[in-house]
């Protein structure tokens, strides 16, 4: 009977714990998890949802190195446990640990996007906006590199003026600004003035940053088409503030579209 099932979810679990000690790390990882799992299993059985849900947590933390593809598989069976009993809060948390996985062991962007999306609908569901944030923004800088600008937008924007109010947060406002009229700029230039006019009339503490006055520089070079001082604008604001990877790839997206530019220089120092 039931003592019986009991006793089996214990020895799985007893025998989990041992292979995580275990020396061979590749093999004992993929044991572990296994084990995990058939005691997530017996604990269905008994009914006991929230120690299935952990016991699949476990597993898919077990297998996260070994065998990504099945520590997802894992996680989504206890999200399923944990969407059911409505704790829509850890059920995000987990999905950000999905969403990690496709980012650095799968490296399929569009499914990291995906959990990205799902973790900040149930943590707005949850009132939890600041980790609904953070998640929105992943998914507005991977839109944007493969190229998906109005989605990044959106967000940018949105999360910008959710912070723009708030007085420990504002000081990011012009980042997430900044961004936008970047993803902006790449699709038409006449939009990005529009845009950055539209930005500086809700937090008029743009104006004054040095994000909004290095759009207007580069908005005059590339108006005047002069690739030199659209660089030289680059590079002063580099030397203050280091470019990070993501605003590089978008600052040199928009210099290829200036003429006489060409593909062949691709450098903004």
């Amino acid at each position: 009977g039931n003592t019986r099932i009991e006793e089996a979810c214990e020895m799985y679990t007893r025998a989990a714990n041992m292979f995580k000690m275990a020396k061979n790390w590749s093999v004992s990882s993929s044991a572990a998890g296994n084990a995990f799992c058939q005691a997530a299993k017996l604990h269905m059985q008994l009914q006991s949802k929230h120690d299935s849900a952990t016991s699949f947590v476990d597993a898919g933390n077990a297998y996260k190195k070994a065998d990504p593809q099945e520590a997802i598989n894992c996680l989504n069976a206890a999200i399923d446990i944990y969407t059911d009993m409505g704790r829509f809060t850890i059920a995000a948390k987990h999905h950000i640990t999905i969403a990690e996985i496709y980012e650095t062991e799968l490296v399929d962007i569009e499914k990291a996007i995906a959990h990205y999306e799902q973790s900040a609908d149930y943590y707005k569901g949850e009132e939890s906006n600041s980790s609904a944030n953070k998640c929105l923004l992943k998914v507005a800088a991977y839109a944007a590199q493969l190229e998906q600008y109005q989605k990044a937008i959106e967000i940018y924007e949105q999360v910008g003026a959710n912070t723009m109010d708030n007085p420990l947060l504002k000081y990011s406002a012009k980042d997430y600004f900044f961004k936008a009229a970047l993803c902006h700029f790449i699709v038409d230039e006449l939009n990005a003035k529009l845009a950055l006019e539209k930005y500086e009339e809700m937090f008029p503490a743009f104006t004054d940053s040095r994000e909004c006055k290095l759009l207007k520089k580069l908005l005059e070079a590339h108006e005047e088409q002069n690739s030199e001082a659209y660089t030289e604008a680059v590079k002063e604001f580099d030397s203050i503030s280091r470019l990070d990877q993501w605003l590089t790839t978008m600052l040199l997206r928009i210099k290829k579209s200036i003429q006489g530019d060409g593909e062949g220089d691709g450098d903004l120092k």
